[in-house]
């Protein structure tokens, strides 16, 4: 059966989606759980089964693998509520068919089976004529979830390192493997061979005669290279990938992981041209890396999706994705944190984000795992964070330590966000003599870090009237600069609807195409590396000159694309157009700015 929807829910931060599947799956919605923090996991698990009257078993942290047994868990729990739901719905009475009327009111109008379900409601006025087409025509949305290849960091007990099957992100994998979800694990953040290998030990990844997986893989790739690398790396090993998930580098959420000037609609671009020839030389790999092991090979070729997120706004622009680059589903994430009951926003957080405009949201240095981030200004987490500045004693303490990675002043690694290093860092600091001026741009440097892997799970605990005793109020919020453009206060349905053209959330007029606000970004993102790069190398010289000169094909593309099209954009082609051009004008200023910087550093 095709897919529900042509949409799905991304993670967003460590506990905005962690229950999200809770809210949407009985509706046919893919979404994904962040598997970061099990402390988060164990204590929402505790409070769903209190609401559900289930027992509840504490996994304490005394207990043998306790991180993979609580992702284990709280995922089984999940996923017997939300087919509890889905459940209730396919059997659902006429005196209690709202939600099952929502469920296909929430479809776009070209839905076959929403198309069917109004002719059958038209022909039946009573729901339980038409059960037996409403079970087998109705379907769950996937409960997926996220792994952070980055954050795998050594575990310890009684002072001795555990074996690296105890690593965070390979417990995670663990964790998920052994649960009861059928569904796909995201893996995000680059491409981690050590971890790729340990998902060999798990029979449910393998796929059966038939070609059906019961733990799927889903790589976030940044572009065409990437997907065939990791996709023939895991095809060796008889594993299938089955999506490659297209993130914009810079217009998205959370993490940032930008490209060398590569822009969003090329590299989908090349995935269309490539599909055919990525689809038939991971079969061949595949099918030898099956053979190889023994395993059973599927009768039948496997199949991949290609997915894309990152900055898409309006319906026009979603329907642009799926048939001009022929993608199989399109991510809204920083939308729906505007939707209280789909995401865990907290109050303050949510206004913060209703008045967001485009100067608040910037792409910030405060992930100690040392990647831009995306940040909203005076979010409670940086407010909580610069009080400690002003008292004098910056950092966290640390209460979690899931991206702890510096190990500059102990063999054992800590965080850059925590008092220890902050501490550390600063009587360094001290001892360098600067002037007032270069110290203070040292000194914000190092206090800027912040906690997130506390932060980006408060606001769960804060809906919920858990505990924060631990953790502190403080929430760090991470949406896309797409986030500016959506003010209003929605819900599921409205967003749904908004997705698929039947009504409208945005109120401002002034948004730019999707592709645009990207290019802006990333134009905004190598002006500052030039101006941060003034004595400059010869090396550093040609990533500038490389970077400028992508994004200029990018617009070259752009400019062929949009003058070729003849029912899309209609309303907005010229804006388009005038704005590809002011860009253009931008990026040979550029040109100029690095060539004329490269004459005087010569001569200097």
């Amino acid at each position: 059966m095709s897919k529900t929807h042509s949409f799905h829910i991304p993670v967003m931060g460590i506990g905005f989606t962690v229950d999200t599947p809770l809210k949407v799956s009985q509706y046919g919605i893919d979404s994904v759980i962040s598997l970061v923090d099990d402390i988060l996991l164990e204590k929402l698990r505790k409070m769903y089964c209190e609401k559900f009257e289930i027992p509840y078993n504490e996994i304490s942290n005394k207990i043998e693998d306790f991180r993979a047994k609580r992702i284990t868990s709280y995922l089984n729990l999940i996923n017997s509520q939300v087919e509890k739901k889905y459940n209730e719905l396919k059997n659902a009475t006429f005196d209690k068919s709202k939600d099952l009327r929502d469920y296909f009111n929430m479809l776009p109008n070209t839905s076959d089976i929403k198309k069917e379900f109004d002719n059958l409601s038209e022909k039946y006025l009573n729901v339980d004529d038409i059960k037996g087409w409403i079970k087998d025509n109705l379907k769950m949305g996937s409960i997926d979830v996220n792994i952070m290849t980055k954050i795998d960091k050594d575990n310890y007990s009684k002072g001795e390192k555990l074996s690296p099957k105890y690593k965070d992100a390979h417990a995670a994998i663990r964790g998920f493997a052994n649960s009861e979800l059928k569904s796909s694990v995201v893996l995000s953040a680059g491409m981690s061979p050590r971890l790729y290998s340990y998902i060999e030990n798990f029979d449910d990844f393998y796929p059966d005669e038939n070609g059906i997986i019961k733990k799927k893989i889903t790589l976030k790739v940044s572009d065409y290279r990437s997907a065939l690398i990791q996709g023939r790396f895991f095809a060796k090993k008889g594993i299938w990938v089955s999506e490659y998930r297209i993130e914009s580098g810079l217009n998205c959420g959370g993490h940032a992981f930008a490209t060398e000037g590569q822009l969003l609609g090329p590299i989908l671009e090349e995935f269309k041209l490539n599909r055919n020839h990525l689809d038939k030389l991971a079969n061949e790999v595949l099918e030898a890396g099956l053979k190889s092991k023994g395993r059973v090979v599927p009768k039948n070729g496997m199949k991949f999706k290609i997915t894309t997120q990152g900055g898409v706004g309006t319906a026009e622009e979603h329907q642009f994705l799926l048939d001009h680059f022929e993608i199989d589903s399109v991510g809204w994430g920083s939308p729906f944190l505007l939707a209280p009951d789909v995401a865990n926003i907290d109050p303050a957080s949510l206004k913060l984000l209703q008045n967001a405009q485009e100067d608040d949201l910037y792409l910030s240095e405060i992930s100690p795992l040392g990647v831009p981030f995306n940040s909203v200004r005076g979010n409670t987490k940086d407010i909580q964070k610069m009080q400690l500045v002003e008292k004098g004693t910056p950092g966290s303490a640390c209460p979690k330590q899931f991206l702890v990675s510096n190990t500059e002043f102990s063999d054992k690694s800590i965080c850059t966000a925590s008092k220890r290093y902050q501490r550390n860092k600063l009587k360094e600091l001290d001892l360098e003599n600067l002037n007032s001026v270069e110290y203070q741009n040292k000194f914000d440097k190092i206090v800027d870090k912040s906690c997130i892997c506390v932060g980006l799970g408060t606001s769960a605990l804060l809906v919920n009237n858990i505990d924060t005793k631990v953790e502190g109020p403080g929430v760090s919020v991470c949406p896309g600069p797409n986030i500016a453009y959506f003010s209003k206060l929605t819900n599921l349905k409205e967003m749904v609807g908004h997705i698929y053209g039947k009504n409208n959330v945005i109120e401002r007029t002034d948004r730019p195409n999707m592709f645009v606000k990207e290019l802006e970004v990333y134009i905004d993102y190598i002006k500052n590396k030039i101006d941060e790069t003034n004595f400059r190398t010869a090396k550093q010289e040609k990533y500038l000159i490389s970077f400028v000169e992508n994004l200029k094909g990018g617009v070259d593309y752009y400019n062929e694309l949009f003058s070729n099209l003849k029912t899309k954009f209609n309303d907005t082609k010229e804006e388009i157009a005038h704005d590809l051009q002011i860009s253009m004008n931008m990026l040979n200023h550029l040109t100029l700015q690095i060539k004329e910087g490269s004459i005087i550093n010569t001569v200097a």
